[in-house]
């Protein structure tokens, strides 16, 4: 057979096995007629978009247009105190080999070089698609780090564009409000609204990619979990301008330790705590978040001190509130700049980039 290649070329090459599907069993085949769906293995090399054509007189199709990547997040070596407990994957050899193979099949993920050995910007569709990676590479044994989205822009004119979404949103008629507001703030502008009088809602907007990052988990909770979704790319818009994302800052543990109740407790005033009492911290850890825009770096590791003296109320039970325990995609849409997501096989923390407070 002949691979006509994306660059004109032509490469001689040679098929071992073709299938043919028969429900969800493969038959194997030695004939292949018109319209007959195919799968063949022995070839090397080929790409999504390249024609496997006849050997004698190659014809190539028209080839098949892929959507740009929109979203860039950095992978890096995990190099926190707890790196390496967990994972057995921690190198950048095991991180590049392992993006390198996956690049093989996902056809719309590109990987480029940051100037350090130890970091690879990794660029997708979606915060949920570069999400979904990493979830497969942390049961796969790998632990890194991931920065927070950060959107791929394009000079166009000599003017600054973005890309742009179209957003489908499928809600019930008593949250159209919300929604309306939620991505107002986002720089959203609404295209279509239908109301088919059954109880739901179908709105349109045209949204800065960058105003998606985050919006599913606030649009469950403002919606409790009833709307539906979906986003399709819509090419390049002008920069829209600063858009709002996390208004609050963080709680960062100030010594390494074990976090306890009595710390938890005396900090709850402060914010909403992500860790449970008993897990184990290091300088520089998120473990909450706080209720004012800034930083507090705090002492979550405090024990009670005990004494000789006795008072009624000194030894009644502490009440805690349920902590926050996010998960992967939440730890992702939470992070600002100044933060990682640090990600082993079994545990999801956030982190400073710089972990000593004197230098942060």
């Amino acid at each position: 057979m002949s691979v006509c290649k994306l660059d004109g070329q032509i490469q001689k090459t040679r098929i071992t096995r073709m299938y043919s599907f028969e429900g969800l069993k493969r038959v194997e085949e030695s004939i292949a007629r018109p319209g007959d769906v195919l799968a063949i293995s022995g070839v090397e090399g080929i790409f999504i978009g390249e024609t496997v054509s006849h050997p004698e007189t190659p014809l190539a199709m028209p080839k098949i247009r892929i959507d740009e990547p929109t979203i860039a997040m950095l992978f890096t070596v995990n190099t926190s105190p707890f790196a390496g407990r967990e994972g057995h994957l921690v190198t950048s050899r095991n991180l590049r080999d392992r993006l390198d193979r996956e690049l093989l099949t996902n056809v719309s993920l590109r990987v480029e070089e940051t100037g350090s050995p130890d970091a690879l910007k990794v660029l997708g569709r979606g915060e949920l698609q570069l999400a979904i990676l990493i979830e497969m590479m942390r049961r796969e044994g790998y632990e890194l780090m991931a920065g927070k989205p950060t959107i791929l822009t394009k000079e166009i004119g000599g003017r600054l564009h973005e890309p742009q979404e179209l957003l489908i949103v499928d809600v019930p008629e008593s949250y159209v409000g919300v929604v309306i507001e939620k991505l107002g703030i986002r720089k959203g502008k609404m295209a279509k609204m239908v109301n088919h009088g059954s109880g739901r809602a179908r709105l349109e907007f045209l949204v800065p990619s960058r105003g998606l990052i985050g919006l599913r988990g606030e649009m469950l909770t403002d919606t409790k979990g009833t709307a539906i979704v979906n986003s399709l790319f819509q090419g390049y818009i002008e920069w829209q301008g600063e858009i709002p994302m996390r208004l609050t800052g963080a709680l960062v543990a100030d010594r390494p330790g074990t976090a306890t109740s009595y710390a938890i407790y005396n900090l709850q005033e402060r914010g909403e705590i992500f860790i449970t009492p008993g897990a184990e911290v290091y300088e520089g850890m998120i473990i909450g978040e706080n209720s004012r825009a800034d930083d507090l770096n705090v002492n979550i590791v405090k024990e009670k001190k005990l004494t000789n003296m006795r008072a009624s109320t000194s030894d009644e039970a502490i009440r805690l509130v349920p902590p926050r325990i996010l998960n992967l995609e939440q730890a992702i849409e939470f992070i600002n700049e100044e933060e990682f997501v640090e990600v082993t096989p079994k545990s999801i923390r956030l982190r400073k980039k710089v972990l000593k407070a004197n230098q942060r």
